[in-house]
């Protein structure tokens, strides 16, 4: 089998350190050796489903370590992985299953019925028993013995993860594990991970970010353990009584945690375990730089930059954080950076243009979606007038990522905008299209409307809808029908209603979107 997968690490650990705990739960806990084997056992289950090599098989569930061996088990397989967020509608679900043409889900009893209305026709596999699952995690464990021969390689494909595209429906990104391993082993380097650490898994398990907590702890050998962020109170719970000492944030959790009374936060000696924070998905404000340098002073705090097409592109030394606070760093180890304008030259310092990521941790294109893919994946020969390339060896890929940035004289680099106008919300991107599509087709009072967004510290980006309709129609109404059909994060925070709404032209009936924004600042209306 392949050094480059993940199933090489979790052989690894499983020999090396048998009896340590690879995964906690509250009170729950399963040491290296047993995780090996329930994984084996479903890894076992999945090939007698007799599915064609490569056949996509979803996972839909609320956080669990039932969930953790699922992923685990289907990355032991010659199937693909597709994780769904649980916080999705039955209709974008339904698109995915669709999309990716998935033949089997593996699911908690909490959501069958959602899986259910999505028509979906093949086998449904949950983790305790339910009356509409082909077989249960309870009696796979009773029926199978644990022995189980994994034959894959590092350039099979892994994983399809979703997001939102500027299409409106999520897209499909193709993973390949060689790339999960690479994420693996280049964090674990620069966080300087061992054995001895508990990382926290607070994040989803449905995006590369999450995961990599998963497989970063296999690659050391440590322990993760699993956490719900409902409350503040029981996070730094979480924090003291697991003793957590790398922790993953996205910024709303940052956020989160310090929004309660001071005097209920811990006192920093409760948590002098905690030895590295890291955040990705969004801006880290100052507000945010405070408390932590307050609560937890003791801890290194890494800011990081990553992309849908590559894990992580860049890393802010924590050295640098209180120097240049807004700065997404440099490249990541095995990786160079490079911002070329619209003639393709090198940009000089403080020059604005687009980002370039090259080297380990490409991902290997959008699953159904070839235009797509052309215009993110490109030759190096993009490069040609910023690098020398070899003669005649031009084949490598590299990500022309949409991401505008600049470097100062110091190399650091800063993220000015994206190429599309996607909005990113509590760690979210969120397409105005998608929120577009259900108001059209779920309140037809609804003649024209524009979604876009305005800054917001505490969540990044607050989202505005704009509408126009005959009359004013109530904002609750609209709220409670989008709730049916969009996950919370996507729900406008403010809805305005407005007669007269700004167009391109008299012959492109489109809104113009920035002529609205303009016009609402101007008013205080926003």
């Amino acid at each position: 089998m392949s050094v480059n997968s993940i199933r090489h690490l979790i052989e690894r650990a499983s020999a090396n350190v048998p009896e340590k705990t690879a995964l906690r739960c509250g009170t729950q806990k399963l040491s290296y050796a047993d995780l090996l084997c329930q994984v084996n056992k479903v890894a076992h289950y999945l090939s007698t489903l007799k599915l064609p090599k490569g056949s996509r098989i979803g996972i839909y569930s609320d956080k669990s370590m039932h969930q953790v061996i699922a992923i685990l088990a289907l990355l032991s397989s010659e199937h693909v992985f597709v994780p769904i967020t649980r916080l999705l509608k039955n209709e974008q679900v339904r698109h995915i299953m669709n999309d990716c043409q998935m033949a089997a889900i593996i699911t908690d009893a909490a959501h069958v019925e959602t899986v259910l209305a999505t028509g979906f026709t093949g086998s449904i596999i949950t983790y305790t028993p339910h009356e509409k699952s082909a077989v249960a995690f309870e009696e796979i464990y009773k029926c199978y013995d644990g022995s189980f021969t994994c034959n894959i390689h590092g350039f099979n494909n892994a994983a399809i993860t979703y997001s939102f595209g500027s299409s409106g429906n999520p897209r499909g990104i193709v993973i390949d594990h060689r790339s999960l391993t690479d994420g693996a082993r280049i964090v674990t380097s620069y966080l300087n991970i061992t054995s001895d650490d508990v990382l926290s898994g607070i994040l989803s398990f449905n995006l590369d970010y999450g995961l990599n907590q998963i497989f970063c702890a296999l690659y050391a050998q440590a322990t993760l353990a699993l956490h719900h962020f409902v409350l503040a109170s029981d996070f730094f719970d979480h924090l003291i009584n697991d003793q957590i000492t790398i922790l993953a944030l996205m910024p709303i959790h940052m956020t989160k945690m310090f929004d309660i009374e001071s005097q209920k936060i811990p006192n920093s000696a409760h948590l002098k375990a905690l030895r590295s924070i890291t955040s990705s998905g969004g801006n880290i404000t100052n507000v945010m730089l405070k408390n932590i340098n307050t609560y937890v002073p003791h801890a290194k705090f890494y800011a990081m930059h990553g992309l849908t097409e590559a894990f992580r592109s860049a890393y802010l030394d924590p050295m640098q954080i209180h120097i240049r606070p807004t700065s997404i760093g440099k490249a990541i180890p095995d990786v160079a950076l490079y911002i070329i304008n619209e003639a393709g030259e090198a940009c000089a310092p403080r020059e604005i243009g687009e980002l370039i990521h090259r080297g380990a941790a490409i991902y290997k294109g959008y699953w159904n979606a070839p235009e797509e893919t052309a215009k993110r994946f490109k030759s190096i020969r993009i490069l040609e007038k910023v690098i020398p390339l070899e003669n005649g060896l031009n084949d490598e890929i590299v990500v022309s990522s949409g991401d505008y940035v600049y470097q100062d004289e110091e190399g650091y680099l800063y993220f000015v905008s994206r190429k599309d106008d996607m909005i990113k919300t509590q760690g979210y991107r969120v397409s105005p299209y998608e929120i577009e599509s259900v108001l059209s087709n779920s309140i037809p009072a609804i003649t024209a409307c524009a979604i876009f967004s305005i800054p917001n510290s505490a969540i990044e980006e607050e989202i505005i809808m704009v509408y126009n309709a005959d009359h004013e129609l109530s904002k609750n109404e609209i709220i409670f029908e989008l709730k049916k059909h969009l996950p919370h994060y996507m729900i406008p925070a403010q809805i305005f209603y407005n007669r007269d709404m700004p167009l391109r032209s008299l012959h492109d009936r489109a809104i113009n979107t920035d002529e609205l924004k303009r016009q609402m600042l101007e008013s205080h209306l926003i």
